[in-house]
């Protein structure tokens, strides 16, 4: 078990019905993920990440195609699988008349934890996730980024090696969520929790995760570490600057050659090219292009976000919507495919 990947996802595909017809929502998700990772699982919305979520927690059946989470079949062994991992949905998981501590006790004996056990993992994941202050409040007392810490509380309630977080930050300030983050981080570092997580908040895959996988239209369409990706997909926004439309036009061979990449002309007088490894190329450039008696009178570059690398592998940013429609399963039964509101009561059921 220990040396075997945490998920082993096979051909997962989920297919519901739109008025009469089919439509894919999570085409052929084949990936593993490996234990201590923190992976980034990110796509617009309808990309069909919260659907792929949905199954590999067993809270949706796929159509076809199999996963093994933590070493049990998410078919044969939902049980299996839920005993063993955390959820934290997007929407608020506490009872908002119980307090946070006594939440986390509930947590603790839905699992089986005897009192003593249960009291003693709940005050350790309090001081851990900074909630002493609040402990005896009501949940309707906290504040959002209390909430979420206490939704992160009762998902590792049981020690689960593997923790999923569906948009874990949304909603919430600057400071709670950098704050949230550091907790997050430290409970993975001391307890060695797997994180597989959704965000729209592109600067926390790019700073936290190890990996990041980018799905669009129900298959995953990239799947490395953040930096290679920016490097390969996007590459350093590089512009030189001339003081004339000539002097631009004449460099543009030049530009062209050493970066082995399309040079645009924007405004008459400024190149731009997308290339990796910019802060290597560009002081080149501007040497070459002296010795060739052409003077660049300005050089910028930008590194490349994850947006740039989602734009250059669809044609649209990250933060593109795209609003899913209220559908209905192979067998008939109503369902959102990616609809990112999952409701309370799909949410409780991992609990």
């Amino acid at each position: 078990m220990a040396n075997q990947p945490i998920i082993e996802a096979q051909g997962l595909t989920k297919r519901f019905t739109v008025k009469k017809k089919t439509v894919a929502a999570v085409t052929d998700l084949t990936f593993e993920v490996q234990r201590g990772e923190l992976v980034a699982f990110l796509g617009p919305n309808g990309a069909g990440k919260s659907t792929s979520l949905r199954m590999l927690t067993t809270l949706l059946p796929p159509t076809s195609g199999t996963a093994r989470v933590v070493g049990h079949d998410i078919l044969r062994d939902p049980a299996g699988v839920r005993a063993r991992i955390g959820y934290v949905g997007q929407l608020t998981s506490g009872s908002f008349a119980q307090r946070a501590r006594d939440e986390l006790l509930s947590q603790g004996a839905f699992y089986g934890m005897g009192r003593a056990a249960a009291s003693a993992r709940a005050d350790e994941l309090i001081e851990s996730l900074d909630l002493s202050g609040f402990a005896t409040r009501t949940v309707q007392q906290l504040s959002g980024g209390q909430k979420r810490r206490l939704d992160v509380a009762l998902g590792l309630m049981h020690a689960p090696p593997l923790i999923f977080l569906d948009e874990p930050s949304t909603g919430l300030d600057p400071q709670s969520r950098a704050n949230l983050w550091q907790h997050i981080l430290d409970l993975r570092k001391r307890f060695g929790t797997t994180v597989f997580l959704t965000t729209h908040y592109l600067e926390e895959a790019d700073r936290y995760a190890e990996r990041v996988m980018v799905m669009d239209r129900g298959r995953v369409i990239a799947d490395d570490t953040a930096a290679r990706l920016k490097a390969e997909l996007a590459g350093d926004v590089l512009t030189l600057g001339f003081r004339t439309a000539d002097a631009a036009k004449r460099a543009l061979p030049v530009v062209a050659t050493l970066s082995r990449r399309e040079v645009r002309r924007e405004g008459g007088v400024d190149l731009v090219v997308a290339v990796p490894e910019g802060d290597a190329l560009l002081p080149r450039a501007v040497r070459e292009l002296d010795a060739a008696g052409i003077e660049v009178v300005r050089a910028t570059g930008v590194p490349p976000t994850l947006d740039d690398v989602f734009l250059s592998l669809t044609g649209r940013t990250l933060r593109d919507a795209e609003h899913p429609v209220e559908e209905t399963d192979d067998a008939g039964a109503s369902a959102a495919p990616d609809n990112d509101a999952v409701t309370a009561e799909t949410e409780g059921a991992v609990r």
